[in-house]
């Protein structure tokens, strides 16, 4: 099996070290910083934290030097998936490609340049430490599904979970993968951006009972737009919540840290998403709408300064 991961940041350099483990997989990746590539193709694939491995993979900048690839994994963030994909849309002429980004919409960008979609949900979580050396903050399962759509065939996405599997973060095949997608949907919208306005970890958010308070409100109000969309999730979002304060107290979401930097966040696939959502089947998203609303300006601040 010949994969190629586009984006080679924090999540897409997971995939693309734990299955270049794999005996019969070959990994390629595409990313835009030259700086990161270089250092991969001169000293490998490092990762530190909860995973420590150094693996070869075929990182390019140009998609027309990356061969023709059965399988894609695409992990860059939401607001570059169009950029993205279409830089690499030849290298998927007759491939899968799997989706594995936080938020929703992705899938539907993807598809309008590849034959087949693998619907994917990511729990691991990282942030890169200098080119070519990516730390894992945290485990976690992967589960990945036909996007309805434009599916990939579920021997696709079975063949695509056990070489993940094989190489070391458990991935799940499912025949319908939106539950497990809207539970992180859920999760996802009612931390990240509280601790991107607040500049608070995971942990830190959840202790104080005032903003703990608007997190479940937030997850309230997503869940009715799920419950509308007829999908059943497959997990209490509460309760994943709690538990990753426990297990990652200190963990700054992905959205404090794009703030930190002041980069574009992605709340437009996460809130803005559930926003839209509701609004198609009928159901107010006040709180969600608010949240958008208040990053958007954040974003404009520094444009402004």
């Amino acid at each position: 099996m010949r994969v190629c991961v586009v984006g080679c940041g924090a999540i897409g350099a997971l995939y693309a070290a734990h299955l270049a483990q794999v005996d019969d997989v070959e990994v390629w990746a595409y990313d835009v910083s030259k700086e990161h590539v270089d250092a991969i193709n001169r000293n490998g694939l490092r990762l530190t934290g909860v995973a420590d491995l150094t693996a070869h993979v075929e990182a390019r900048t140009n998609a027309s030097d990356i061969p023709a690839c059965e399988v894609g994994i695409v992990a860059v963030k939401a607001t570059f998936t169009e950029s993205a994909i279409a830089a690499t849309a030849s290298v998927f002429a007759d491939a899968a490609v799997c989706s594995v980004q936080n938020g929703i919409g992705n899938e539907e960008i993807v598809a309008q340049h590849v034959p087949r979609v693998t619907r994917g949900v990511c729990l691991p979580a990282g942030h890169i430490e200098s080119p070519g050396v990516v730390h894992m903050d945290a485990p976690g399962d992967t589960w990945v599904g036909p996007f309805e759509p434009k599916p990939a065939s579920m021997d696709e996405v079975r063949a695509l979970a056990d070489a993940i599997t094989r190489g070391g973060m458990h991935t799940v095949p499912l025949e319908d993968a939106r539950p497990a997608q809207w539970t992180k949907l859920l999760f996802n919208s009612s931390t990240n951006p509280l601790a991107a306005l607040t500049g608070l970890t995971h942990g830190q958010i959840c202790a104080l009972p005032p903003v703990r308070k608007v997190i479940g409100e937030l997850v309230a109000e997503g869940r009715a737009v799920a419950d509308a969309l007829g999908i059943e999730l497959d997990n209490d979002p509460e309760a994943v919540i709690d538990q990753a304060a426990k297990d990652n107290f200190n963990h700054k979401p992905s959205m404090l840290q794009d703030v930190l930097a002041k980069r574009r966040t992605e709340v437009q696939a996460l809130n803005g998403g559930i926003v839209r959502e509701g609004r198609a089947a009928g159901v107010p998203t006040p709180l969600h709408e608010a949240i958008t609303a208040l990053i958007e300006g954040l974003e404009t601040s520094w444009e402004t300064t």
